[in-house]
């Protein structure tokens, strides 16, 4: 989206806010919706919508471009029975199943901010009994932005499901996931984790690259459109972190492991999905039973940076790998 779509509201933000003081603004037109809310600390903002959701539809530096991708025919859309993309970052339930994942998002969701914490919560969805809400709290000032997901289980009966969060980040990008350590095999004879395949995943994809630290993935838009140019892969991710590098930007999403819990597709905490418009960057709590009127929660961390972070190892290990370590010391991640 460019920034002529918003430009009648966005010179009078970029002059109210200033580093270090949080803000917090309702009813900001963007993307054809006229009820969304910014919050922004002068350095990164995010924009989420009221009118569907819950969706964090933009996130990125104040002025700068949007990290999320956003789907143009779908933008200011709202009500009916269809599900849209939409893009920005959501909040699913796994395993994936048709029609129950799908669960339309497209009407208005009720909000509450008290000073710190802006909480999203959706309607009941009719076709699950399933209740969605995301907290959002960004650090007054910094970089860090922290999201609570949760699944509340509205039903009369019990539930078995994951919560399963995707942020769909623009074109042109690269995701980057870490391998786990290297162990010799004189030492240690057991497996590091799990890595999935889907049936449509083809490994010898130039958009992959598996290397000895890294697994990257990068978002080519002159891929064919139709399901020749999707490719997904998911993974256990124990070191609980994966990032985007988008034009000298860098989005770098910290979340948790739980070494006891089962999770989703074979055990999966980490997907990336991608196709000829975005690139998928997903994380999955742990699957397990959630009583009537109970509910699971699921933790992400959000860092923005700017850097130039080329696809050699070397380059990785230089210039990503010590923001990575930077942000240990802001969140403990479990």
């Amino acid at each position: 989206m460019s920034w002529r779509t918003v430009g009648l509201f966005i010179p009078a933000l970029l002059s109210a806010a200033s580093a270090g003081q949080l803000q917090f603004q309702e009813k900001v037109r963007y993307g054809g919706w006229q009820n969304c809310i910014r919050l922004s600390n002068g350095q990164i903002e995010i924009i989420v919508t009221t009118d569907v959701g819950p969706r964090v539809i933009r996130c990125g530096f104040v002025g700068g471009q949007n990290l999320f991708h956003e789907v143009k025919e779908e933008l200011g859309k709202t009500g009916g029975s269809e599900w849209r993309s939409y893009g920005g970052h959501r909040l699913w339930h796994a395993p994936e199943q048709m029609p129950r994942t799908y669960a339309p998002d497209n009407d208005p969701v009720q909000y509450a901010w008290d000073g710190k914490t802006l909480t999203l919560t959706q309607p009941v969805e009719p076709s699950t009994g399933i209740q969605k809400q995301i907290e959002i709290t960004l650090s007054p000032d910094g970089n860090h932005v922290k999201l609570v997901h949760r699944l509340i289980n509205k039903n009369l009966w019990d539930i078995e499901a994951s919560p399963w969060c995707l942020t769909v980040m623009a074109p042109g990008g690269r995701a980057i996931f870490p391998q786990e350590p290297y162990i010799p095999h004189s030492e240690y004879l057991l497996p590091a984790r799990a890595l999935v395949l889907w049936h449509y995943t083809d490994m010898r994809d130039p958009r992959w690259i598996w290397g000895t630290r890294y697994i990257q993935l990068k978002q080519d838009p002159n891929v064919p459109k139709d399901d020749k140019g999707k490719q997904k892969v998911g993974m256990l991710n124990k070191q609980g972190w994966a990032a985007y590098v988008l034009n000298g930007e860098v989005f770098l999403k910290r979340y948790g492991y739980d070494p006891g819990a089962t999770y989703p597709d074979y055990g999966c905490n980490t997907e990336t999905f991608t196709n000829a418009d975005m690139l998928e960057m997903e994380t999955l709590g742990p699957l397990g039973k959630i009583p009537s009127g109970g509910s699971v929660e699921h933790v992400e961390h959000w860092f923005l940076f700017k850097a130039d972070v080329g696809t050699d190892e070397a380059d990785i290990d230089a210039k990503l790998l010590p923001l990575v370590l930077q942000t240990e010391q802001v969140v403990k991640v479990k």
